[in-house]
């Protein structure tokens, strides 16, 4: 069974970093948007309302995270995506760290499996 993983990145700076781990961690393909979370809208609204000048704006409304999602092959890849990513930002249990979720995808299309090369 194939499963979805989403996952959150709070620093963007390191955008780099986990996809090249989850490269290696057997992830062919991921979709990366841009996402900001209600925690940081609200902040970003207070500090608007209360500075006011456009470098300020542009500064605010350029922090966000990265939503990244993949589909695998298997839940064992989860677990070593899962991995890669706390190699980097540490244990997802810690503060703006991110948040990730896997769940199982029983229908998938347009999704090429990698084959064993043998």
């Amino acid at each position: 069974m194939m499963y979805v993983i989403m996952y959150v990145l709070d620093d963007p700076d390191r955008l780099d970093q986990v996809l090249d781990a989850w490269r290696k961690a057997g992830v062919s393909g991921v979709t990366i948007i841009e996402s900001t979370g209600i925690h940081r809208r609200q902040t970003c609204r207070r500090h608007i309302s209360l500075r006011f000048g456009f470098e300020h704006l542009t500064e605010q409304m350029g922090q966000c995270n990265y939503t990244l999602l993949t589909i695998v092959e298997d839940e064992a890849t989860v677990h070593r995506c899962i991995e890669a990513v706390e190699s980097i930002v540490g244990s997802l249990d810690e503060p703006n760290t991110g948040v990730l979720a896997a769940w199982p995808a029983p229908i998938v299309r347009g999704v090429v499996q990698r084959r064993e090369e043998g």
